[in-house]
């Protein structure tokens, strides 16, 4: 478990350092709401980008961005609409997916924005 924690928090700093090379504003790492954690909250010009990282050493399994499900994703839209709460901001907010896979020295990056939406009911 605790490798896979490291692989994870690797994971995260290389992604909030391909995001500030974007251009990306960080502005929260890791926050948490209740059991749930957000793992990176950026800025990307006016809008709130609430970013998700995965992290694999392989894809014999999918790529790393097939483990955001459907729920995960529920529980990330939660979180994120708590955190403007929190924060009282009226912005709009996009969710982005940052894949990583490390094989050995070799680190693959894949950033997809507006990975998934909210659901209207």
């Amino acid at each position: 478990m605790a490798a896979n924690h490291e692989l994870g928090k690797m994971g995260e700093e290389l992604a909030a350092q391909y995001l500030k090379e974007k251009g990306y504003k960080i502005l929260e790492t890791n926050w948490r709401f209740h059991r749930n954690e957000l793992d990176l909250i950026a800025k990307d010009g006016d809008i709130l980008v609430v970013v998700e990282v995965k992290t694999r050493q392989s894809n014999t399994l999918g790529d790393p961005e097939m483990a955001v499900t459907r729920e995960k994703q529920r529980a990330i839209i939660r979180s994120a609409n708590a955190y403007v709460r929190w924060k009282r901001r009226d912005i709009e907010v996009r969710f982005d997916v940052v894949s990583i896979l490390v094989q050995g020295e070799r680190v693959t990056i894949s950033h997809i924005p507006d990975a998934f939406y909210p659901m209207v009911r």
